[in-house]
């Protein structure tokens, strides 16, 4: 079997250093959708560096190390196809808000592998730290059809209670022709979404949108709608992907807020609002 959960579970953590500069927050946020309009005062938080706050997903980037599912299946124990990989879904946890530019240390593991019959699931975990402690705590679900089927534990089956009732905001934005091309200048190099021909092969009509970068546009639209555009305050931010999005399309954000917490769920409008990302939740201050 290409999964050997003994050898993957008992693996050494994995630990490197890495280094961000504003430019680095910057171009992230440009990835992302920031700077439109450019000279409004809320843009420029993310844009200009004299008032630079950083989205909490920046995590997912820093230090522009490989993708969680790229790591995910350099692991030992971890032998697979990447055509057989599908990013599940994504949570990172603030310990404080990330400055501006730094450096840390991060350590990578595989916290959880899960048999769900005819697949395996990855929970690969990365944690960051400065000379002032701990930054942030990473968490990739990594999908692995076909791989499934040893006898080991299922996992946890629980999901967030959906949210009911009228969402508190709705909010549309609308992505730019080459947002795709933008966004992997911060690290994530997949020829999925930049080359047309090999979408093609992986069965796409063309290149798709990375989905940690929907999960980068969601949250800064929570962030800007109902947290007063203060980056600062968000504790925790988790999604399930649910589905692809291509470059140029609407995407419609509903958000239901509810004490420090918000649900929210996102479609996208050009597809008769097709699911995008499920299960999102963003904790806050």
């Amino acid at each position: 079997m290409p999964i050997d959960a003994a050898k993957a579970l008992a693996a050494e953590p994995r630990s490197g250093e890495i280094a961000w500069t504003t430019k680095d927050v910057q171009l992230y946020h440009l990835g992302i959708g920031a700077g439109i309009p450019a000279t409004d005062p809320g843009e420029l938080r993310y844009t200009l560096e004299s008032r630079l706050q950083v989205l909490p997903s920046f995590a997912t980037v820093a230090g522009a190390g490989a993708p969680g599912v790229i790591s995910g299946l350099s692991l030992p124990g971890i032998e697979v196809e990447l055509a057989r990989v599908l990013h599940g879904g994504q949570s990172v946890r603030l310990h404080r808000p990330i400055p501006a530019e730094g450096t840390a240390t991060t350590t990578s593991r595989l916290a959880a592998l899960y048999d769900k019959g005819k697949a395996a699931v990855l929970v690969l975990r990365t944690e960051a730290e400065d000379g002032d402690g701990p930054l942030w705590t990473n968490d990739s679900q990594i999908f692995v059809r076909g791989e499934g089927g040893w006898g080991g534990d299922r996992g946890p089956s629980a999901r967030p209670e959906p949210p009911t009732g009228e969402p508190d905001k709705t909010v549309e934005r609308t992505l730019r022709e080459d947002q795709a091309l933008l966004y992997r200048l911060s690290g994530d190099w997949n020829p999925l979404h930049a080359d047309p021909e090999f979408a093609a092969r992986a069965g796409f009509q063309r290149p798709i949108l990375h989905g940690l970068c929907t999960y980068g546009v969601t949250l800064k639209a929570v962030v800007d709608t109902l947290l007063g555009g203060e980056a600062g305050r968000v504790r925790s931010y988790s999604t399930r992907f649910a589905g692809v999005v291509y470059p140029g399309e609407t995407l419609r954000i509903r958000m239901w807020h509810r004490g420090d917490e918000v649900r929210a769920t996102v479609t996208a409008v050009d597809r008769d609002d097709a699911p995008v990302l499920t299960d999102t939740v963003v904790q806050h201050s």
